[in-house]
């Protein structure tokens, strides 16, 4: 299979071929992995017992579907991803601020999956081959996981696509015979090694869960919906039908794989960390299907990750190539792995980054959903491309290739989230206002989105590609209209 081309240029019609159906394939396929398993480990560990660290996943995933999905029709318009498609409301060059978002969370994710992912390679073939759990074992799964990431990643969207397909499958099967292998010693009680609710009281722990194993999840995808659905023809398939897609694939690649997480930390008694307990919890029959979980869903869930990097930094610079881009982040997601593995605990840093970038990330992504239905998601192709061609001009120009109302939005909704987060090691002086009740998701979207509305207008000054329709191909008038 060739090796992709496209960076964050327009995708032509032509090869726009993927369908609803390879949506769901990929966002299914891709997370089924230990990556997305472990956030269903954080309710248990935060003290909550079986039912109340179900509904916390359940609600957050559902609330978090229904905000973000809406964002993979974009670039099923602008047949660009989601940082280049942003620029129609933050600027050719204030678009930058998307792609930073979309580096940072992919990036975390990505060397979530692969630490994860290496330490129950570690302690399985700790258990079947006695090879000892030392730094060199670490740093050589750590290092070929890396390595088939990149190969991954870097052949691009078809080989992903294809690998997501398989593992839709096959992880399924591999999760079923989890759920037998763990059942005799599951519970549905608080685990006691947990030492009681972690902030103090049922609800702040609950909407604690909610927001950081819940509702972390589709926000994670805020910026790579457009990395698929940017292969998608409008022509040939619906707004409604990739929206249901959209909708589908998230619930089901979500819930699935974290659900089985809280179910096996349950099985496992794993209150304080995942990877050991989840191993030495294992029947001996299950240790190979575990380590091929561990080994193919992790290079699956990353490669996608990287790959979505790699499109982010190639528009942060467009002089580079996809691929060197690609190589680039490796390199720093690969550093981030070994970080977290030797200075942090698990919990820690799973629940600081998903908080932080929660709060930063869901501002821009309701400012790009404010402008999609303020420019009935008609938008002019190539004017988006301008900065990464390294011109200047078009509609989406503004300021000297920035919208300051937009950019400063953006900026107040996620100094006020950062404000408002709760995390182990940090709490923000808005706490105080909440109860101490975490708040900063909310507040950071509603001051990013209203702030937006009120720098701009009740009606705002949206530019619309008039009698466009971009990647489709028709003849282009364009002009700058209040909608």
């Amino acid at each position: 299979m060739p090796r992709e081309q496209r960076g964050v240029d327009t995708i032509p019609e032509g090869e726009r071929t993927s369908s609803p159906r390879d949506l769901v394939s990929i966002l299914l396929g891709s997370n089924l992995c230990l990556g997305v398993i472990v956030f269903g480990w954080l309710p248990p560990s935060f003290g909550l017992d079986w039912w109340a660290s179900v509904s916390s996943i359940v609600v957050g995933t559902l609330v978090g579907t229904a905000v973000t999905a809406p964002l993979a029709l974009i670039s099923l318009r602008t047949a660009t991803n989601l940082s280049t498609s942003s620029g129609a409301q933050f600027g050719v060059r204030g678009r930058l601020v998307g792609s930073f978002v979309g580096l940072l969370l992919a990036l975390g994710y990505s060397a979530l999956t692969v630490w994860i992912g290496g330490d129950v390679m570690v302690g399985v073939l700790g258990r079947l081959f006695d090879v000892p759990a030392n730094d060199m074992s670490y740093g050589v799964v750590y290092g070929l996981l890396a390595a088939a990431t990149v190969a991954g990643a870097v052949y691009g969207y078809r080989v992903l696509l294809a690998m997501s397909r398989v593992l839709a499958i096959g992880m399924t099967a591999l999760l079923v015979l989890g759920v037998i292998a763990y059942a005799p010693h599951f519970t549905t009680g608080a685990l006691p090694e947990a030492g009681g609710y972690l902030l103090g009281g049922f609800w702040p722990t609950w909407l604690l869960a909610t927001v950081a194993a819940g509702l972390s999840g589709p926000i994670a995808f805020i910026t790579l919906l457009g990395d698929y659905t940017r292969y998608i023809s409008p022509a040939r398939h619906s707004s409604r039908r990739v929206l249901h897609a959209t909708w589908l694939g998230l619930i089901l690649g979500l819930l699935v794989p974290q659900l089985f997480g809280t179910f096996t930390a349950y099985a496992a008694r794993a209150a304080l960390d995942y990877a050991g307990p989840l191993v030495s919890a294992s029947p001996t029959w299950y240790l190979v299907p575990l380590l091929l979980a561990a080994s193919a869903g992790s290079v699956g869930n990353a490669g996608l990750m990287l790959y979505s990097m790699g499109l982010d930094l190639d528009a942060i610079l467009p002089r580079a190539s996809r691929a060197t881009a690609t190589y680039t982040v490796a390199v720093i997601a690969t550093a981030c792995v070994f970080v977290g593995h030797y200075y942090s605990s698990a919990q820690d840093a799973m629940t600081s980054f998903v908080l932080l970038l929660t709060a930063i990330g869901t501002p821009w992504a309701v400012i790009t959903m404010i402008g999609f239905a303020r420019c009935r998601g008609v938008y002019d192709a190539e004017a988006l491309q301008v900065f990464n061609r390294r011109a200047r001009g078009g509609i989406y120009w503004y300021r000297a290739g920035w919208h300051l109302p937009a950019t400063v939005s953006w900026a107040l909704g996620a100094v006020v989230g950062v404000l408002a987060v709760s995390l182990p090691s940090y709490e923000g002086p808005l706490l105080a206002w909440t109860g101490g009740v975490d708040c900063s998701f909310l507040l950071s979207g509603a001051v990013g989105g209203l702030g937006y509305l009120a720098l701009t207008g009740r009606a705002g000054r949206t530019p619309v590609a008039v009698g466009t329709k971009g990647p489709e191909g028709t003849e282009a008038q364009r002009a700058s209209v209040n909608s």
